[in-house]
């Protein structure tokens, strides 16, 4: 049965063009926050904004790594999203 309210959730958290360019960036290298506003260029509050939107939506999971933490893309739906886009 398909859980409309779950993909409706994650297609809406991956929308916005910031968060569709992180999630793709994510996917192929999982980094912190730090390394997503070196890619990206902005400021460090918006990054964590989006990365919270889309943790909300189990998009993506934190991977602590001592004192980094790493966002990794977790969703099965959003990488078939991924690979359809390239």
């Amino acid at each position: 049965m398909i859980n409309y309210k779950k993909y409706s959730k994650v297609l809406k958290a991956i929308s916005h063009p910031h968060r569709l360019e992180m999630v793709i960036n994510l996917y192929y290298n999982e980094c912190s926050v730090t390394e997503c506003q070196r890619r990206m260029h902005l400021p460090q509050s918006t990054i964590s904004q989006h990365l919270r939107i889309l943790r909300d939506a189990e998009v993506i999971i934190d991977m602590r790594d001592g004192t980094t933490v790493c966002h990794k893309v977790v969703d099965p739906f959003v990488i078939d999203i991924i690979n359809l886009l390239e």
